[in-house]
């Protein structure tokens, strides 16, 4: 008998040498690495490369890499165009969602076979444009000119140079760089598993890419940083936090940044994503932010027994680095995109159309159509 589970909860969907999140242990692994031994060890053009190739780079191989994926940051001129005449109240995800699926159309390569190389080609063009996206946007919306690409940053220093129109300090892009890093791949989450049942169809690169970037969009996903950003400011001051959590618990409402559907205790990127807001907090002289967060992971987890997750402390990160709360959830895309197209990548080595069947509920067949002057 089929078994039927409600947003496919225990269900094996498919197999993956990508990543796997132990819940039960709090742990989070990327290809045989342990979350804890990446962070802060190795860059995130390092973990781009252990995703796509199962391997870390060794430097040759890194530099060459990196050559690679840098010459791809260019936008075709239509999308350039697309971005500067979107809706100035149009939101980020929105626009990179379509831009993204623009690509599409101005790649040379559509015509031919969709072989792993020309594949690994398209993961390396989307994967360096998708800051370039977010931060012409952000530029765009606010009348200010777009400065050219730079093939001398990394990834971290590309997007915040984009963004604020000047290279920015090394101890921000670290933090960036960490930051990506950590949300790289988290095994057979909703928007990789929308990319892989997408292009299990055999359509294109884009259009799988473009399905991931709708997913993350939604507020139980994604968009769950932005709240978090959204409930410090509600509260205001400190002194308040106490009152707003009982209330907020009084009324069974959810705390956002608090809990996960995973991990059952503490989620291990979490403390790396702490301990960076803690130091930009005290750096930056606005420690309010984290004091109250503080405060709400003591109260959450006294109350419910519920554990800061990743969204928590990373709102409060890309808050410091002065990152508008509404780039929040694209700055995710960017960083999961690498995780995304190795997803695409691999379910393409040994490809079978996702076709799951669904329990009907609907009335016994056998009911018989009125004519349309005789219903009711």
């Amino acid at each position: 008998m089929p078994i039927t589970s409600k947003g496919l909860e225990g269900i094996v969907a498919n197999s993956t040498r990508l990543s796997d999140v132990i819940g039960d242990k709090g742990q989070l692994i990327y290809a045989g690495y342990d979350i804890n031994e990446l962070a802060g060890k190795v860059s995130y053009k390092e973990v781009v490369y252990l995703l796509w190739k199962n391997k870390l780079p060794n430097r040759l191989e890194l530099d060459a890499f990196t050559r690679a994926l840098r010459a791809e940051r260019e936008l075709p001129g239509p999308v350039v165009d697309f971005i500067k005449t979107a809706p100035k109240t149009a939101g980020p995800m929105d626009v990179m969602r379509t831009a993204v699926s623009m690509l599409g159309l101005y790649d040379s390569e559509m015509d031919q076979e969709a072989t792993r190389e020309v594949n690994e080609r398209r993961a390396r063009s989307i994967t360096a444009k998708m800051g370039v996206i977010a931060a012409y946007f952000h530029r765009a919306r606010n009348g200010k000119s777009l400065p050219p690409v730079r093939d001398d940053l990394t990834e971290a220093q590309h997007f915040l140079y984009l963004m604020c129109g000047e290279p920015q300090a090394k101890e921000a892009s670290d933090t960036l760089d960490v930051a990506f890093v950590l949300h790289a791949d988290h095994g057979m989450n909703a928007s990789t598993f929308s990319a892989r049942v997408t292009i299990s169809t055999l359509t294109d690169f884009y259009s799988a890419i473009t399905s991931a970037i709708g997913t993350l969009k939604g507020p139980l996903h994604g968009g769950a940083n932005e709240g978090v950003i959204h409930m410090l400011e509600e509260i205001g001051t400190e002194e308040k936090v106490d009152a707003y959590i009982e209330a907020q618990l009084a009324q069974k409402k959810k705390i956002m940044g608090i809990g996960h559907r995973v991990y059952k205790t503490l989620d291990p990127r979490a403390p790396h994503l702490r301990a960076m807001a803690v130091k930009l907090s005290e750096k930056l002289g606005e420690p309010k932010w984290i004091r109250m967060s503080e405060r709400i992971a003591q109260l959450m987890k006294e109350r419910k027994n519920l554990n800061a997750n990743v969204d928590f402390y990373s709102a409060t990160v890309y808050h410091s680095l002065g990152i508008p709360t509404d780039l929040f959830t694209p700055v995710f895309a960017i960083a999961r995109c690498s995780g995304w197209c190795a997803h695409v990548l691999e379910q393409l080595e040994d490809n079978r159309l996702y076709r799951p069947l669904s329990e009907y509920v609907g009335e016994p067949v056998g009911k018989k159509v009125v004519p349309i002057d005789e219903r009711p």
